[in-house]
């Protein structure tokens, strides 16, 4: 066959177009295994380090059914979401009420809200949005103490590998984590202003590698003194307490924890939407999510299991800057170097879509406005290129990263906060939205058995999550009054 030409006479070089996919953007490139990567990656984090903690409070039966309990939840969250990814679902040939195949579908969700919205509505959408921008708000808070707890835990290390464990000399008080965190803030409200840092393709890869190797760290020394020590400790019940009901707050905070460390679902539809279209996405998506939940969750109980096995009713809030451990001093500084150096960039991750989404709603509602729209090209560096400064930005950014950092120094609860965070999304974003854009996508009727399981389903998860987040509260409020 000839070569197509244009009306000049030149031959089309149609290699050079691009595949594009179904909605006109390019052909997406993902398989099963890129899919497992960026799932593992959205779900190991700093979560992690509370884990042994977790364990600790609810005792070696408890403990690890909760983790797989929690891997369970999550998985069926992600089945029921990734049906949502195309919508809506025309009925099938033959009258069925249910979809044909995936590509029948007609239109793209790409985001968690876009299938919020597309399947349940604005209402929906506008609380969607909400609790996800309130999540990633708590983020960076939770992630200030973090790096605070972190700068403290290399300092420490170094002063009792000079001075001996336990020296006097080494002891630090409220003003230095106060000082981390204020230091932890400005370099934030730098890194705030650098254009399209979010976009930067070697911050997930540094996000990932971190997140693995400061992970691993912890299930190594939890593994290595617990064969050195000779000794398995723990107990059925867990830390015991004095009271019954001190018992049931600690249970719900771990609870919390667990819940924090598992949920990726707010960003399944953003994986799904990097897959190829053959087999189908939601096809590749469910095996990544057999095998990315299998992974985690036996990393998951290595780590929770053996840091309890290694300390017993004495593990750490933190694995790593609780000073469980002490030595190697150099390789406990590694491991908290590697969190400081995640949390730098998960910080500006989860923050900077808070700034492009006010931006974008803050230039509609006021486009004439100088303050708002308005650039100025200044050069702040001799030398370097100007910068275009935003007044706008500059006050908003200002006031975030401020405002996270005033929180993290009056609620430095790492625990808590983490737990609090869990719980807080863990029934609405998790549970109770993918299981009504399921059902909303598949036709379920009211009263059929799949939609009595589905509701049972959200029930449960709705009094775990209420559970948890009660006593995450009571334990902010109980260490804030110092009783």
């Amino acid at each position: 066959m000839a070569p197509s030409s244009h009306r000049g006479g030149q031959p089309l070089d149609l290699d050079a177009a691009p595949v594009l996919d179904d909605d006109g953007r390019v052909a997406r490139t993902g398989n099963l295994w890129t899919c497992v990567a960026h799932i593992i990656t959205g779900v190991i984090g700093a979560g992690v380090l509370a884990l042994s903690w977790s364990v600790a409070q609810l005792g070696w039966v408890a403990g690890p059914v909760a983790m797989v309990c929690f891997a369970a939840v999550t998985y069926v969250s992600a089945v029921l979401l990734s049906h949502c990814y195309r919508s809506p679902a025309p009925a099938a040939p033959g009258g069925s009420d249910l979809p044909s195949s995936e590509g029948d579908k007609t239109r793209r969700n790409y985001t968690y809200m876009g299938a919020v919205r597309a399947l349940l509505g604005r209402k929906h959408a506008y609380v969607c949005g909400s609790l996800q921008y309130l999540y990633l708000y708590g983020i960076g808070v939770a992630y200030t103490i973090t790096t605070a707890t972190c700068l403290g835990a290399i300092k420490k290390a170094n002063c009792y590998h000079d001075h001996g464990r336990g020296a006097a000399r080494c002891t630090s008080d409220d003003r230095e984590q106060h000082l981390f965190m204020l230091l932890f803030g400005v370099a934030q409200l730098v890194l705030s202003f650098i254009p399209n840092f979010h976009s930067m393709a070697w911050l997930s890869v540094v996000a990932a590698v971190m997140s693995f190797t400061y992970s691993t760290i912890g299930l190594g020394l939890g593994l290595s003194k617990t064969i050195g020590d000779g000794v398995v400790r723990g107990s059925v019940a867990g830390v015991p307490m004095h009271t019954p009901m001190q018992k049931v707050w600690r249970v719900s905070q771990a609870i919390g924890d667990i819940a924090f460390a598992y949920p990726y679902s707010i960003v399944l539809l953003e994986i799904q939407d990097t897959l190829r279209s053959s087999p189908p996405e939601g096809e590749t998506l469910r095996k990544g999510n057999v095998i990315a939940m299998l992974a985690t969750t036996f990393f998951y109980l290595c780590v929770g299991c053996f840091g309890y096995a290694a300390f017993g009713d004495a593990a750490p809030g933190n694995l790593l800057t609780g000073f469980g451990f002490y030595e190697p001093y150099w390789l406990v500084d590694f491991a908290n170097a590697c969190i400081v150096l995640h949390i730098l960039g998960g910080y500006q991750f989860f923050s900077q879509q808070i700034f492009t989404v006010w931006d974008r709603w803050l230039a509609a509602r006021c486009p004439d406005s100088a303050f708002v729209c308005r650039t100025y090209a200044v050069r702040l560096v001799p030398g370097l290129p100007r910068y275009g400064l935003n007044l706008q930005r500059v006050c908003f950014r200002t006031a975030y990263v401020a405002s996270t950092t005033a929180l993290a120094v009056v609620f430095p609860y790492f625990n808590e906060v983490l737990g609090l965070l869990g719980a807080l999304i863990f029934w609405p974003l998790i549970i109770y939205l993918p299981v009504e854009m399921y059902c909303v996508q598949r036709r379920v009727r009211a009263w059929t058995p799949t939609w009595v399981a589905l509701q049972a389903f959200s029930v449960a998860c709705f009094a775990v999550g209420t559970f948890a987040f009660v006593g995450c509260v009571q334990g902010v409020v109980q260490k804030r009054l110092g009783s």
